[in-house]
């Protein structure tokens, strides 16, 4: 079983990585942050809260969502 739940503090999570942002969101102050766990999976947090709940996802999941953005099935979210 994972040590990582969902909902658990994003400050409280250890790992080897660090939490990333994607590069053009520097300075907007507001973001989606992702971070590769110890057992594989990724967390996923928002920047304006560092201290708030994480979502976390398997590899599988994270690579169904970056195909889709990728894709631009998420752009109309933007608008």
């Amino acid at each position: 079983m994972s040590q990582y739940v969902n909902g658990m503090r994003s400050d409280v999570i250890q790992a080897a990585g660090h939490w990333q942002k994607a590069s053009v969101s520097q300075g907007a102050g507001a973001c989606v942050e992702l971070r590769k766990l110890n057992d594989g999976q990724v967390a996923v947090r928002n920047s304006r809260f560092p201290d708030g709940p994480a979502l976390i996802f398997t590899v599988p999941e994270v690579e169904a969502l970056l195909s889709g953005v990728k894709g631009g099935e998420f752009d109309h979210m933007a608008n």
